[in-house]
């Protein structure tokens, strides 16, 4: 496994699916990493939890990623990856929310350092492939530790550390820094994966080569346009029309009939993904280099709110934009039922007349998440 000089897809909780992996591979991913697992439901067996350590025959270079306290339960974790093909194994020391930290999980690892290296030392001895680590800058903007955090995870034998330029604290709510992960990457010898608020092809090489890191990681601009793998490899943008963008997704509604099953329990389980994928693919806007680079440079796109003013829209653009929790749920099953593209189109633009747009429900770009 070369972790230099690749774009990877973030292991994303529920948008990282099997059908949304299989999606970025048809436009241009080439490393995909799945959902996050909790080792502990490894170790029990569960169904649900070992689901999420599956790849497709596909993704021929598939990170697992596991969430941990106890090295037992990681090693277990990690071997059961290992077993089902997965080409290395991350440990999750970023995630923020409540019910992995109270756990002393992901990003409550952060504050006990040595104990963190431990883990990973002993991940690295028992576990048949690399073994890397993914980090936040520290629990708070007051308790940033992540250069400290980073040598201990390099003494203990990880092959590769990912940098989400973010505290536990801020979420989503601040800019990533990429200043700080590029300080963490000049201080480091294993590779240092960036990764945050990376939206366009045009911000990727910029904050790649600024910060020197060996790659990048691409998360909530994957779930907003799952062809942003093709620009960055292009260096030019993809700017799809409405119709284009309705076959992208009608693409996704079909692999998930067939990983889910075409009946109606796949497609229950198909209503619990899909319209949650159109709260992000409804934020998508054109950001073409030529208007937008100097302001991405000042700020990062993906946390810029820009007035949704365009006029004279054509009805299934208006339609896409649509934020409305019941137009992404009625998109999901009408994308479901369609045969082919051009029924998906028919079917969209009799739901655009029965759901005109309502003033301010799309008013914003509303690329920022979290």
């Amino acid at each position: 496994m070369d972790f230099r000089g690749r774009v990877f897809l973030a292991p994303l909780t529920k948008g990282g699916n099997l059908p949304f992996r299989r999606l970025c591979l048809a436009h241009g991913c080439e490393v995909t990493m799945g959902e996050m697992a909790y080792a502990y439901q490894v170790v029990k067996r569960s169904k649900s939890e070992l689901a999420l350590l599956r790849k497709h025959p596909d993704e021929t270079c598939f990170g697992a990623q596991i969430a941990a306290s106890r090295p037992g339960d990681a090693i277990t974790a990690g071997l059961a990856a290992a077993e089902r093909g997965a080409s290395w194994v991350d440990l999750n020391c970023g995630c923020p929310i409540h019910d992995t930290v109270k756990r002393g999980m992901g990003a409550k690892l952060l504050q006990h350092p040595v104990g963190l290296g431990k883990l990973v030392e002993e991940m690295v001895k028992a576990i048949p492939v690399p073994v890397t680590v993914k980090i936040r800058l520290g629990w708070s903007e007051s308790d940033q530790n992540a250069s400290e955090v980073a040598r201990i995870i390099e003494e203990s034998g990880a092959a590769a550390l990912c940098v989400h330029g973010r505290t536990r604290e801020q979420r989503y709510s601040r800019a990533a820094d990429w200043d700080a992960v590029a300080r963490i990457a000049a201080e480091r010898t294993i590779p240092v994966i960036g990764n945050g608020d990376l939206l366009t092809w045009y911000e990727t090489h910029d904050r790649w080569q600024k910060s020197g890191v060996a790659s990048v990681m691409i998360g909530r601009g994957a779930l907003i346009k799952p062809w942003i793998f093709r620009e960055i490899a292009e260096k030019k943008a993809w700017e799809p029309t409405a119709a284009e963008r309705l076959g992208v997704y009608h693409h996704l509604a079909q692999m998930m009939k067939g990983h889910f099953r075409d009946d109606e329990k796949g497609r229950e389980r198909t209503m619990r993904f899909l319209p949650w994928h159109f709260e992000f693919f409804c934020r998508y806007r054109p950001l073409s280099a030529q208007h937008f680079v100097d302001a991405s440079r000042e700020h990062p796109l993906m946390q810029t709110r820009g007035a949704d003013d365009e006029v004279g829209l054509p009805v299934l653009e208006m339609l896409l934009r649509d934020a409305r929790p019941e137009v992404h749920l009625r998109l999901a099953n009408l994308l479901w039922e369609a045969a082919d593209v051009a029924e998906a189109e028919v079917r969209a633009l009799a739901l655009a007349a029965e759901m005109p747009p309502v003033a301010g429900e799309a008013g914003e770009m509303a690329t920022a998440h979290g």
